[in-house]
């Protein structure tokens, strides 16, 4: 009997997120907090080791510290078994240069794909919140070849690399967020949008890292010259993620994906969590999302302290204080009288007696003095903090407000 093809998985983890900032000020995008535990990076990864994808190479680049440490100290698979998931930063083996696009990072790492030797190899993102079988994405490109892609509102599609196919679902074009998407064959509110996730065959890739690296007028860029280069060869097939089926997910969760490039974006992302019946389920125990906890005791409500409609994490003491809406992080403090409500807190934050925090995410260990407030009024927080364009108030890593 044939053995199962042998797949590498790369995830490119070396984005500077600067839509993110000031959450990226310290750190990369995907080591951004999100959820209460988790970081950004353990989505991609749950889904690839949940698949059974155990030889898993992170590409990394930029204010990389927090970001690799997380992957050393959490993504521990089994050694004995040859599994592994490594953090790879950019190693100027080609020259002294850094990374100029996703492609050029790949082909910069060809030795990961010459030291393995896989049959095929699987790329992902590593920013976006999501479940997904990618071996069912892999199946379907053993028969036909393919790149995942979702369905998305056309007039939602400007804002991504965006696909025409054919009835075969044949790439026919790839077009870099267009003004006019095209739409799905059948469908014409409807447009494919690139997750920017996938899956080739080995020497496919490695033969259009190589031409690609040899144009000058290249970007280098995944999306942007290899996936053309790829279409122009008649040599792509689209995945469409709204095929893909994940166990224990339900209906008001399936096909959840969100790119969180954007403040207002990751914002939105936590406000799916927290309702009675979520848009993304972090609870489905059949798909877990995996991350390492800190070694705290439970969250703990004290003096009628009270959290409605929210996501509580571990070591947290809501002190006879009201948080709404809102995903709070682990060793959290909200003093006396203080009120949180639509607000994402990251862990560390310190909010004082009678403070109040509205549409605001505060990043880990801020400070709030008794009294202070936080996206309670909007015109007085841009003269201090960020605010996105959706109004919602950003304060930096370890800052303090008076």
């Amino acid at each position: 009997m044939q053995g199962l093809p042998s797949v590498l998985a790369i995830v490119l983890a070396g984005g500077e997120g600067k839509r993110l900032w000031p959450l990226t000020a310290d750190r990369a995008k995907p080591a951004v907090p999100f959820g209460g535990n988790y970081r950004l990076i353990d989505f991609v990864l749950s889904n690839l080791v949940n698949a059974g994808y155990h030889k898993l190479c992170v590409l990394t680049q930029y204010k990389s510290h927090s970001l690799d440490r997380h992957i050393s100290t959490t993504w521990r698979l089994s050694n004995i078994l040859g599994q592994y998931v490594t953090p790879v930063p950019a190693q100027q083996r080609l020259g002294p240069r850094w990374y100029t696009g996703s492609a050029d990072a790949i082909f910069q790492s060809l030795n990961l794909v010459y030291d393995e030797r896989p049959d095929h190899i699987v790329v992902f993102g590593a920013d976006h919140v999501y479940r997904m079988d990618p071996s069912q994405m892999v199946a379907q490109h053993l028969d036909t070849g393919s790149g995942e892609h979702h369905d998305v509102v056309r007039t939602e599609a400007k804002a991504f690399g965006c696909i025409d196919s054919d009835d075969r679902g044949r790439i026919t074009r790839f077009l870099e967020k267009p003004a006019e998407p095209p739409h799905v064959p059948g469908d014409e509110d409807v447009t494919f949008a690139s997750m920017g996730n996938y899956v080739f065959r080995t020497e496919t890739l490695v033969e259009a890292l190589r031409a690609d690296a040899a144009n000058p007028e290249s970007l280098h860029d995944m999306g942007g010259d290899i996936i053309p280069m790829l279409v122009g060869g008649d040599a792509a097939m689209v995945y469409d993620f709204d095929d893909n089926e994940v166990p224990g997910a339900e209906d008001r969760d399936r096909g959840y994906w969100r790119d969180v490039g954007t403040l207002d974006a990751y914002y939105e992302s936590h406000m799916d969590l927290v309702s009675v019946h979520p848009v993304f389920n972090l609870y489905n125990q059949r798909w877990p999302i995996r991350t390492a906890t800190p070694p705290l005791p439970p969250a703990k409500f004290v003096n009628s302290g009270s959290a409605v409609e929210s996501m509580v994490g571990p070591g947290s003491i809501i002190s006879g204080a009201a948080v709404r809406d809102s995903v709070i992080g682990a060793d959290v403090r909200v003093g006396e009288g203080a009120v949180v409500e639509g607000s994402v807190l990251l862990p560390g934050v310190r909010i004082g007696p009678g403070a109040v925090v509205r549409r605001a995410i505060l990043d880990k260990n801020v400070e709030l003095a008794d009294g202070a407030t936080v996206g309670v009024d909007t015109a007085a927080d841009r003269d201090r903090f960020t605010v996105s364009a959706g109004g919602v108030t950003v304060i930096g890593k370890g800052e303090r407000v008076e």
